[in-house]
């Protein structure tokens, strides 16, 4: 079974780093469609207090739930630091969305037991998976 498989069977909770309270934007809609798919959305975004009707958290290490996923929508230089905050906050696994490619963050994560996907879109693989 491949981390994407794992991941979208097994993650039901997803911090969304990134996430934009606007709609136009791809954060938005991904993050909208896997609360549609009966996923718990946590934003993180410094600038927001809430989004997509969820209170909005500034860091991961704000956020005072447990994390099954963290899914990145921020430039790969950000990844890094992303990834080594979700590795303290003892998420099970890092997502990278389509476009986001770090290859230092994706080493750090499995060097820590992390499941790791990169440059993919997980809304895609969620109505790929649902299509059957």
């Amino acid at each position: 079974m491949s981390d994407i498989d794992k991941i979208l069977e097994s993650c039901k909770t997803v911090a969304v780093v990134g996430l934009s309270p606007r709609p136009d934007r791809d954060s938005n809609g991904v993050a909208a469609y896997l609360q549609e798919m009966g996923c718990r959305i946590i934003p993180v975004n410094p600038a927001a207090s809430e989004i997509l009707g969820e209170k909005c958290y500034p860091t991961l290490a704000s956020i005072p739930d447990s994390v099954d996923v963290v899914d990145i929508f921020r430039r790969p230089e950000e990844v890094p630091a992303i990834v080594a905050d979700a590795i303290k906050i003892g998420t099970q696994a890092v997502w990278m969305q389509k476009g986001v490619i770090s290859q230092e963050g994706a080493s750090m994560a499995r060097d820590a037991g992390l499941m790791v996907v990169m440059d993919e879109c997980m809304e895609c693989e969620v109505r790929a998976r649902a299509k059957g």
